[in-house]
């Protein structure tokens, strides 16, 4: 198969799979090492493929979104990264990503999308196994979060857990 053919069915597979698709089970599937998956992700993404890289792996991002999108301000310490996770998916949020403003490149945003207690734990495994830091290490633990939440009420619930959990940032809101 050429580099171009494979890329073509890589996209269609992330396309049509209804669950993020990790870089190893690409290449497996394609018989290539991992780093060609990433490179051939880079040129579809480049090519102007909506390829978002989460911790689970390679998903297209839908545009259309039921609900309401906010973002949250926090701060915490790296062992409460887990709790103020699932404080957010219990109230039936979705964790779209986390952005931090850093002094030389501006703002950064890693994709999450976390949606329940069994994402988040997966996230804090693959943290742990792969010795990475969070982002919000890089600016003592002040972080954003944007949140796709069903409702007003669900999104109120959060910041009030959060606050209770002496995690909410300000008011927490940014606009």
């Amino acid at each position: 198969m050429r580099a171009e053919e494979r890329r073509q069915a890589v996209l269609e597979l992330i396309e049509k799979s209804e669950k993020p698709v990790s870089a190893s089970a690409l290449a497996s599937r394609f018989l290539v090492s991992r780093q060609i998956i990433v490179g051939d992700i880079a040129l579809l993404r480049a090519a102007g493929a909506k390829i978002s890289a989460t911790p689970r792996g390679y998903m297209i991002l839908q545009d259309s979104v039921t609900g309401i999108i906010r973002q949250i301000a926090c701060q915490h310490s790296a062992s409460e990264m887990e709790m103020e996770l699932n404080a957010i998916v219990d109230q039936g949020c979705t964790v779209r990503d986390v952005i931090v403003e850093h002094p030389i490149y501006g703002q950064l945003t890693g994709p999450l999308h976390l949606s329940s207690r069994y994402d988040v734990a997966r996230f804090i495994a693959r943290l742990a196994e792969e010795e990475a830091l969070p982002l919000s290490r890089l600016t003592e633990g002040i972080h954003l979060h944007t949140l796709s939440c069903p409702d007003e009420p669900a999104f109120l619930r959060v910041k009030d857990t959060l606050r209770g959990l002496g995690i909410l940032l300000g008011d927490g809101e940014r606009d």
